[in-house]
């Protein structure tokens, strides 16, 4: 259990005094410590369901004692390593300054090809700045989405996922500018509150509206997907949640389902997974709302990535434990380079990486792998190489 330090008090997690302290420093913007080590460590306060919680500061997680919650795993073992001092700067009250690989600016009518509509930059291993697809996971790690127990089971839905984005939103800039300031993610609808939702909608979109000619302010969005259908010229995007489609112009289109072939199919496979969404977008005078740029990864039942059927054997074996699992992440990685797939930092006598070898892996996916392992000797690691047969016993 967490122990706070809010001022000069100390308060057990489960205190029935701690909410109303929490609202008490929430408005006093006064952030709580952890008491997990000496010094104690700052947090920040979010908000759930109307409820105040305390969370971890980002890219913290480490720094916390392992037998704390607040615990992550060494950052080095995912896709965030080669990120942190570079394309992601922490500073002083720990807001994440993002470097952008992508325009959130756009010149000429909607549905031009932009100059920077080349391939994915995840392709290339930058390390610099972050492509569209490294954005959303950070925002999925930072909202500690790839975190899981089996008695979570029942109690995430699209609200909680959504508080959880917008949460780890405000911890972050880029370009200078507060990142959950152009981020729109959609609220739940609810049929009662209609008139509510529209009304916070229509103000959370108004930047992305184009009145007068020159460069046009882009937002950007994270969304479930329902369903895409053809229209001219290209296609429309179905997103749950959403009165209205986003319009994908057909060379974006085509160049999207090529690289994110293997996310569609696994979609497709089953209507238990989530195809998630992160896009650039504009809306026209028209009020046509039009991606710019886009990137997808698919959820399983619980939100939690994967990008393989053998990942998601994986997470469904854990995802029946009592101890909290943690899902890695690729960021701007390819699939030639090897990444943790899931951490149990509650294992004792260590935590365990876990890593899955896809047949076809060569000897230089071997060396990374073998590498990393050895970097970070107090971490025990179990490896499933696919290519020779079932999954190892679990740890």
């Amino acid at each position: 259990m967490r122990r706070f330090l809010i001022g000069e008090q100390t308060f057990d997690e489960d205190a029935p005094e701690l909410p109303a302290r929490l609202e008490h420093a929430y408005a006093q913007k006064l952030r709580p410590l952890c008491r997990c080590k000496e010094p104690p460590l700052p947090m920040y306060i979010a908000r759930f369901d109307g409820l105040p919680v305390v969370k971890r500061m980002p890219l913290s997680g480490r720094d916390h004692d392992p037998a704390c919650p607040s615990y992550e795993p060494p950052y080095e073992l995912s896709g965030l390593g080669s990120l942190i001092g570079n394309a992601i700067q922490i500073d002083g009250n720990g807001k994440a300054a993002l470097k952008l690989d992508f325009p959130m600016t756009k010149r000429g009518a909607p549905n031009t090809p932009a100059s920077s509509t080349a391939a994915e930059p995840a392709l290339r291993n930058e390390t610099r700045k972050l492509s569209l697809r490294a954005v959303l996971h950070y925002l999925w790690e930072a909202g500690e989405l790839t975190e899981w127990r089996s008695s979570w089971t029942g109690k995430r839905g699209w609200g909680r996922v959504r508080s959880s984005l917008m949460n780890a939103a405000s911890q972050m800039t880029a370009r200078g500018a507060p990142l959950s300031d152009i981020l729109f993610v959609p609220e739940v609808f609810h049929q009662e509150e209609r008139e509510g939702i529209a009304t916070r909608r229509a103000a959370a979109l108004a930047p992305a509206h184009t009145f007068s000619p020159g460069p046009r302010k882009l937002m950007m969005t994270v969304a479930e997907v329902k369903e895409f259908t053809a229209s001219r010229g290209g296609q429309k995007i179905v997103i749950r949640h959403l009165p209205f489609c986003f319009i994908i112009e057909e060379r974006t289109w085509n160049r999207f389902s090529a690289r994110y072939e293997t996310e569609l199919e696994l979609w497709r496979s089953s209507d238990d997974f989530h195809l998630i969404m992160i896009a650039t977008f504009g809306i026209s005078g028209a009020g046509i709302a039009s991606i710019e740029e886009i990137a997808m990864m698919v959820v399983n039942e619980n939100w939690i990535p994967f990008e393989s059927i053998h990942e998601l054997r994986l997470l469904e074996r854990l995802s029946r434990l009592k101890r909290k699992s943690v899902k890695g992440l690729r960021f701007n990685l390819s699939r030639e380079h090897p990444v943790v797939s899931v951490t149990l930092q509650e294992q004792r006598p260590a935590p365990v990486a876990m890593f899955i070898v896809p047949p076809g892996a060569g000897e230089d996916y071997e060396k990374i792998l073998a590498e990393m392992i050895e970097a970070r000797r107090e971490i025990t690691a179990w490896i499933w190489r696919v290519a020779r047969g079932e999954m190892p016993r679990l740890p």
